[in-house]
């Protein structure tokens, strides 16, 4: 008996391989799609602001006014343009052509030399809040650079005895893309892995291949088990490839074991197939299956997994309705192995959690599954 079954399995799994070979959709689902989501989001999606079209109003230059102002040209944030009143920066910032001013009265010279407090407008739109605080923490990193080496200059020292010296672990560029590309794999691979059992399965109703399979042998189990192995293996190549991109082509440093990340991956997998597989339970169209897989998928991966938006910061409703998100816990334990290494407090409670979800997804999966055309 076991001998059949594992033939059974045997013609099972070739009849998959056969079908991926003679269908490269599935191979373009595994490749080509998490490729090309990696690199339009990769690219597309950025926490830093440069080049931020900025206004300077000096409504009395001179030398003092011109050293703080070079300041701006010289900064990478930041493509000034010079304006002769108030009133025609604030027009241009209405327009948004530019996103912030700086502006010096009159009086900023005098004041500054004689007693040191120049007051600088500072003006930003707040249409984007968190592009307004990033331009406005710009604008005072500028100023006190710009305080600082007038003070070396003019050899009176810092205004009070203190000297800050910060220090940034384990993203030490501040970069954005170094943060959210790991979290984009998660969420992208979520969708990848969902599409993978949820189109192809959708597709075999349509053309009636299961139902030639219902009448056979072949248990419940089996073709689950078949439809499982070669896409893990697919999903597992496509696992592979978003990372080679991510550290080849975007340089995110990769500081954690390969095998951790091997393993956390292949738990991540089974969960995301595992949904999949639920929800071809449920969708024997493509059409259907592909929306369901996005909207249960990758929406809420995107949304409440932490890759974009703070979990501590949402409300104590949503924030417990992210557990039952795998994509969170995959994201924590992408960002702290290619960011900070393995940092085993990290992975371990986030790969159980994976662990339990792609047991329950499996589980429920073979649970709803039934050897019946209706």
């Amino acid at each position: 008996m076991k001998a059949a079954r594992l033939r059974r399995l045997g013609g099972l799994l070739r009849k998959e391989l056969l079908q991926i070979w003679r269908d490269p959709s599935a191979l373009a689902i595994a490749f080509a799609l998490p490729a090309l989501l990696l690199i339009i989001f990769g690219y597309g999606v950025s926490l830093d602001a440069t080049n931020v079209p900025l206004a300077l109003v000096v409504q009395h230059p001179d030398g003092l006014t011109a050293s703080f102002t070079s300041q701006f040209s010289h900064s990478p944030f930041f493509r000034p343009r010079r304006f002769l009143t108030i009133q025609g920066a604030e027009t241009a910032m209405a327009a948004r052509k530019v996103e912030g001013i700086i502006w010096l009265q009159s009086d900023f010279t005098r004041r500054a030399e004689s007693d040191g407090n120049a007051p600088i407008g500072v003006i930003v739109n707040g249409v984007d809040a968190n592009d307004a605080r990033i331009i406005e923490g710009y604008v005072q990193q500028v100023w006190a650079n710009w305080l600082t080496a007038r003070a070396a200059v003019d050899g009176k020292g810092a205004a009070l005895p203190l000297a800050a010296q910060p220090q940034v672990r384990f993203n030490a560029s501040v970069s954005s893309r170094d943060y959210l590309v790991p979290g984009l794999i998660a969420v992208i691979m979520t969708l990848t892995g969902a599409l993978l059992t949820a189109l192809v399965i959708a597709r075999e109703w349509e053309r009636g291949t299961l139902e030639a399979l219902m009448v056979t042998r072949v248990t419940v189990s089996e073709i689950l088990l078949a439809k499982l192995v070669p896409y893990f293996l697919l999903g597992m190549g496509g696992m592979a490839a978003s990372v080679l991109l991510a550290v080849f082509l975007f340089g995110v440093p990769l500081h954690g074991s390969v095998l951790v990340l091997t393993g956390a991956s292949a738990l991540f997998m089974l969960a995301a197939l595992g949904m999949g597989l639920v929800i071809s339970g449920f969708a024997r169209n493509q059409f259907v299956a592909g929306q369901i897989a996005i909207i249960t998928t990758f929406l809420p991966a995107f949304i409440l997994s932490g890759f974009v938006f703070d979990i501590s910061s949402m409300p104590a409703a949503v924030q417990i309705i992210t557990h039952i998100v795998a994509a969170r816990y995959f994201v924590a334990i992408l960002q702290s192995v290619f960011l900070a290494g393995d940092v085993w407090p990290v992975v371990v409670p986030n790969a159980l959690a994976l662990a339990v979800m792609a047991a329950i997804f499996l589980g429920v999966a073979r649970a709803t599954a039934r050897k019946r055309l209706d």
